[in-house]
């Protein structure tokens, strides 16, 4: 499940609001030993107060959620990853995160992440394959 889960391109992030509503987001990350790492980017965004970025922040808990399909049912798989949750703004830990980013992702190389880091420390794996 680690080598699906480090392998994929990208995933669902989830984050509970004050609420307690689901708020679900596709997202890319890196996995990095035992932590999930995820940046916020320059695309064009509705607010830079980002309700993925305001959950953590309360509740300091997320999931993350990453899953193939194919019409062939046997290659079927996902993997979810949830732990407690937190915003790096800046600092060195926010920058060694962003290059293990920035090693994944070659896109994002010409033009980093602007927004924080998140990271998730990975406390409770699941995962399910047909095959």
């Amino acid at each position: 499940m680690r080598k699906r889960l480090a392998a994929a391109r990208s995933g669902t992030l989830g984050t509970l609001d004050a609420d307690g509503r689901a708020n679900l987001v596709p997202v890319c990350f890196a996995l990095d030993g035992g932590r999930v790492l995820l940046a916020v980017d320059s695309k064009p965004k509705r607010t830079r107060k980002l309700a993925r970025v305001t959950n953590i922040q309360r509740a300091g808990w997320a999931t993350l959620l990453v899953d193939h399909y194919e019409e062939a049912w046997e290659r079927v798989w996902w993997v979810r990853v949830r732990g407690p949750a937190r915003v790096l703004a800046d600092g060195p830990e926010a920058a060694a995160a962003l290059e293990v980013l920035l090693g994944k992702y070659e896109q994002w190389r010409a033009e980093p992440p602007a927004g924080p880091v998140l990271v998730i420390e990975a406390a409770d794996w699941s995962s399910w394959a047909f095959a």
